[in-house]
Parts: structure tokens; C-alpha cells; sequence
């Protein structure tokens, strides 16, 4: 499994738990890790310019 796969499924698990009407300590855990996985998937994915420097180049 890809690093990118792992961490679509994490914030898959993590935005199930949030539906689950969790109490306030673990949602705002929650959400924190959530910020943290979204971090990482934005680090993970190209910028927009960079997509475009690529079909460029083409």
C-alpha cells in the first residue's frame, strides 16, 4: 500500500469516528490528526503549476 493509500484511509477512519458523535476531548483529537493527515496528503500531491509545467513538457 502506497503512502498516499495509508493515508486516504486513515483520514477515511478518522472522518468515520467524527460522525460517531464523539465527546469533546477525542473530537478535538480527532480533528487533530486530521489536520495532521491533511498535511501530509498536501505535501504528497503535486501543486497546481507543477501539473502544468509537466503537460508542458510533454
Amino acid at each position: 500500500m502506497t503512502s498516499l493509500a495509508k493515508l486516504l484511509a486513515q483520514k477515511q477512519q478518522l472522518l468515520g469516528r467524527l460522525e460517531e458523535d464523539p465527546g469533546p476531548n477525542e473530537r478535538a483529537e480527532l480533528e487533530r490528526l486530521l489536520e495532521r493527515v491533511d498535511a501530509a496528503l498536501s505535501s504528497l500531491e503535486p501543486a497546481p503549476g507543477d501539473l502544468a509545467e509537466d503537460d508542458a513538457s510533454r
